[in-house]
C-alpha cells in the first residue's frame, strides 16, 4: 500500500468512528466530538486528495474548515452547558421538547 491508500483508509476509519459515536451514544458532548472526529476524517482526505494533485486549493479549503469548526464549537459548547444547566442532563432524549 503506498502513501495515499493508507491516509485514505485512515480518514475513512476516523469518519466511520465518529458516525458510529454519533449513531450511538446520547450524549451531547460525545456527539459533538464524534461530530468534530468526521470532520478530522474530511480534513485528511481533502489534504491527501490535494497533495495528490499537487495543489495548494485542499490545503486552503482545510484552512476554512477548521476555522467554521471552531466557530461552530465556540458556540454549541456554551449552548450546550446552558441547556445542561437548564434541564441537569446530557442525554439527548430530554432535549424532544425544543423539536419545532
Amino acid at each position: 500500500m503506498d502513501k495515499t491508500q493508507v491516509l485514505l483508509s485512515l480518514a475513512v476509519a476516523l469518519f466511520a468512528i465518529g458516525l458510529v459515536g454519533v449513531i450511538v451514544r446520547r450524549n451531547v458532548l460525545v456527539m459533538l466530538m464524534c461530530m468534530e472526529l468526521m470532520l478530522n476524517g474530511v480534513n485528511l482526505s481533502l489534504v491527501t486528495f490535494a497533495h495528490q494533485a499537487a495543489s495548494n486549493v485542499g490545503a486552503v479549503l482545510v484552512f476554512l474548515v477548521f476555522v467554521v469548526a471552531a466557530a461552530e464549537i465556540a458556540i454549541a459548547i456554551p449552548i450546550v452547558l446552558l441547556m445542561v444547566r437548564h434541564k441537569r442532563t446530557l442525554d439527548l432524549s430530554a432535549y424532544t421538547d425544543l423539536k419545532g
